[in-house]
This record gives C-alpha cells, sequence and structure tokens, in this order.
C-alpha cells in the first residue's frame, strides 16, 4: 500500500514535470504569435461545441445539472467568452501609444503587452467548465503557456476535460493536472507565473501563501455572502421571480448567488410569498421530480447545509433527502441577525430574510461585514441606488438583476477585499495574464537631454522648474 508521504511526493514529482515541460514550451516561443493564440481560442471553442453531449452527461453525473443550465451558464458562456476576445484580440494587442511630458520630446512612449509565462487556473466545482476554461481562454489569448486544474468534487467533468484538452489544444504548452489536495499543493509549490483561484477564501490564503514564496501574482475569485435589498417602490411578483431564479439556479451553488434578502416587515410579507411562487412555477410543486433542479454537491455539503436550516420561520421547502443529496428550495422569515445561517457563505439553495428598519439601517447592515462579491438592489428610487454605489463597496452591483454582470463579457468581474481580487472577463482576462510593459523611444539626435544635465546653471534651473510645471 502506498503511504500518504509516497503518494505526495509521487505526485510533486509528476506535476513539477508538467510545469518544467510547460515552461521549455514557452521559453522557444512558441506560445507568443498571434497566429497561435487565435488557433488556440479556435481549438477551445471546438472543443465546447463538439462535446456538449459528454459535457453535459459529466454535469448531471456531478451536478445533477440540468442539460439547459449547462448550455446556458457552462459551455455557451465560455463561447461566448471566447467569440467576444478573438473578435478583438488583434486590436487589444497593439501597442498602445500613450503622452510623453514635453521635457522629454522628442520621444514615443508606448504600453507593450506581454505573456508572464507559465500560468495556473485552478478552478471549483460549482461551475467547473466555465470557471476552467473562461480564465484558460484569456491566459491562451494572452500567449501564456498554461495549466489547468479542474476540481475533484466534480470528478465526471474532470475526466472529461482532462480527455479532451489534449485532444483539442497543444499539448505540450496546455496540460491538465487531475488529483485532489496533494496534486493541488504540488501545483502551488512551483514557480509559476501567475496564479488564477476560484474558490473559497479559506483556500485563498493557502493560495496566497504559497505564491508569495516564489513573488508569484494571484487573481483570487473568492465569494462571501452577496446581499439583496428590496424596497416598496418596485414590483415584488417580478422582483421575485428574479431573486428566485438568481438564488436557486445550480441548487444555490453559485458565489453571486443572491445569499440573503434585506427588507421592511412590511415588504418581507409580501415577498417571502412570492418568492415561494415563483419556486414552484421554476421546479413545480416537488422540486426534487424536476429535471431542472440540481443535487448538493456531496455528502459533507450537504450536512453542512441541512444545519443550517430552522432558523426563522419556514416560508417554503425545507425539505432534505439525504441519499440523494436533495435539499428542496427553502425561503426562511424573519431569520436573527446571529443566526447560524447569516454567520456564512450559505452556498446552497437556502434563501434567509432579514428584518431591517429601512434603507439606512440595511446600508449599515451590509458595511459591518466583508466586502460582498456582488450587491442586488431592487428599487426605483434614484437616491436609493446612488446611496448604494456610493456608500457601500463590493465585487459588483446588479439593479434589478442578479447574476447577469457576469454575461456582460466588457464587464470585468471580480471581487473586492475578503471577496477577492483581480479581475477577469473579455479584455480584462487578456490584461490579467499580461504584463504591461513601458516601452519609451527616443533618438540620440537632437540631444534635447543635455538642457536638464549638469552643469544646473540658474538658466538651466530654471528651465527644469518650467518643464515640470513648478515654477516657483
Amino acid at each position: 500500500m502506498t503511504s500518504t508521504a509516497e503518494a505526495g511526493a509521487g505526485a510533486a514529482a509528476s506535476v513539477a514535470a508538467t510545469v518544467a515541460a510547460l515552461r521549455q514550451t514557452y521559453d522557444t516561443g512558441r506560445t507568443k504569435p498571434l497566429a497561435w493564440r487565435l488557433a488556440q481560442l479556435k481549438a477551445l471553442r471546438r472543443l465546447l461545441t463538439e462535446n456538449g453531449a459528454a459535457i453535459e452527461d459529466a454535469l448531471w453525473s456531478d451536478l445533477h445539472k440540468a442539460p439547459a443550465e449547462t448550455h446556458f451558464m457552462e459551455t455557451g458562456f465560455t463561447v461566448a467568452e471566447i467569440d467576444a476576445i478573438s473578435a478583438k484580440l488583434r486590436r487589444w494587442l497593439r501597442p498602445r501609444p500613450v503622452p510623453t511630458p514635453p521635457a522629454l520630446l522628442p520621444a514615443r512612449s508606448r504600453v507593450v503587452l506581454e505573456p508572464l509565462g507559465v500560468v495556473a487556473v485552478i478552478a471549483p466545482w460549482n461551475y467547473p467548465v466555465q470557471l476552467l476554461l473562461g480564465p484558460a481562454a484569456g491566459a491562451l489569448a494572452a500567449g501564456n503557456a498554461v495549466v489547468l486544474k479542474p476540481s475533484e468534487l466534480a470528478p465526471a467533468t474532470s475526466a472529461v476535460l482532462a480527455e479532451l484538452v489534449p485532444r483539442y489544444l497543444d499539448r505540450d504548452a496546455v496540460a491538465v493536472v487531475e488529483g485532489g489536495v496533494p496534486e493541488t499543493t504540488a501545483l502551488l509549490g512551483q514557480r509559476l507565473d501567475h496564479i488564477f483561484y476560484t474558490g473559497n477564501g479559506t483556500v485563498g490564503k493557502i493560495v496566497m501563501e504559497a505564491a508569495a514564496k516564489h513573488l508569484t501574482p494571484v487573481t483570487l475569485e473568492l465569494g462571501g455572502k452577496s446581499p439583496t435589498y428590496v424596497d416598496d417602490t418596485v414590483d415584488l411578483d417580478a422582483a421575485a421571480s428574479r431573486i428566485a431564479w438568481g438564488r436557486f439556479v445550480n441548487a444555490g451553488q453559485t458565489c453571486v448567488a443572491p445569499d440573503y434578502v434585506l427588507a421592511t416587515a412590511a415588504v418581507q410579507a409580501e415577498l417571502g410569498p412570492a418568492v415561494a411562487r415563483w419556486i414552484k412555477r421554476y421546479f413545480g410543486a416537488d422540486p426534487q421530480a424536476s429535471p431542472d433542479y440540481g443535487r448538493i454537491v456531496n455528502d459533507r455539503h450537504f450536512q453542512r447545509l441541512r444545519g443550517l436550516l430552522g432558523a426563522g420561520t419556514t416560508v417554503a421547502g425545507g425539505q432534505a433527502d439525504a441519499a440523494e443529496r436533495y435539499l428542496a428550495p427553502t425561503v426562511l422569515a424573519d431569520v436573527p441577525r446571529e443566526a447560524p445561517v447569516m454567520q456564512e457563505e450559505i452556498f446552497g439553495p437556502i434563501l434567509p430574510f432579514v428584518t431591517v428598519d429601512g434603507l439606512d439601517d440595511a446600508i449599515r447592515f451590509i458595511n459591518t461585514h466583508d466586502k460582498p462579491l456582488a450587491l442586488y438592489v431592487f428599487t426605483e428610487d434614484a437616491r436609493t441606488k446612488r446611496r448604494f454605489l456610493t456608500e457601500t463597496s463590493s465585487g459588483a452591483v446588479g439593479f434589478g438583476i442578479p447574476l447577469a454582470h457576469l454575461s456582460v463579457h466588457s464587464l470585468p468581474f471580480g471581487g473586492v477585499g475578503a471577496s477577492g481580487m483581480g479581475a477577469y472577463h473579455g479584455h480584462r482576462s487578456v490584461t490579467t495574464f499580461s504584463h504591461e510593459k513601458a516601452v519609451i523611444s527616443k533618438p540620440l539626435k537632437p540631444d534635447t537631454m543635455r538642457l536638464v544635465a549638469p552643469p544646473y546653471t540658474p538658466a538651466r534651473q530654471k528651465l527644469i522648474r518650467r518643464w515640470l510645471g513648478r515654477i516657483s
């Protein structure tokens, strides 16, 4: 029997060899031409479009994810990201001219994007295709060699991707590392040029600590409790339909899902039952029988979520089936602020309502907690919108709709504070995986630099001050 130490050593050696091979490829310059980058994006697109059925089967196995949801939020979403990058990549990679101070003229200044080198993308299990291949598209577009680490908690999807990636992408420049903690630990121990991690804050700290040993830059896409505020100026039934969809898609296992609702008692009395009605419209009277409703990823997460039930008053749901890892879409009203369900990111199909006195109370509550990945506000009042924009901090704000900002590929997606650092999607993906190199070119003649070189005569001192705009 292989010991844990032996297994760890084996994983470390295998991962080290993989990273070394990728670096050898990168050092040849193979990944830098625009033609190679576009070819890899095209191949990645084909991987998704030609293997839809296999990917759908894997996600059904891992998460009971409906094929339509897989297409909308996994494969189709990623294809749209690839298309958005491919369409403008040539323009984005052109050197960007910037103004040169008059004191240095004649000269030309520009910003040139260059690849970072060998980058790692470490993905979570909840959207195991989108959150692995979406960042990978940006890394490839930027001209990097890439090592992909799918989540071991979505084993069927991990296996499919490990089989497909070398069939479609340049196997000398792109590799998949499967496995769990030993393999991830081994990967983090390598000298990488960027680490892109999506997951929880606890592991995010481990990633940062490991990256610090090599001064490796990181992008952390984390999570947290994304609040939703609803007031009485909106159509509450319409708000309920969107909140129910955003909360319960993928069985609530979405990092930017509405985590809880802040509302006055009067609004809550109407909104809670409205959300319950929309749950029934979306998933039927028995969501467990719905082909469109997912399952909790594993037993550990199922038991954690079941332990969060019981707070406040149950408006809808609450049923659980451990054998199927099924937890019904659940709405809890009048949840105490100190309840366990309000102390951690839920990451499951539970929606607690917390009563607030009004706008001021809601803003205070949000600001006493970690900065969230997203904030959703349902109001028709312009002043209320302005106050949330100016008096709270979050990765993103959605007025009247949750989750949708992810699908706007021209918007950067990322967190702030405890919800993450760095951003990606579209152009931001390319810059995230690139170094913005400063370049200045100045002819040797005329040699204007002599005008600011010693000896510093009174005339030259006056000229220097004038050029710097500091004439006393």
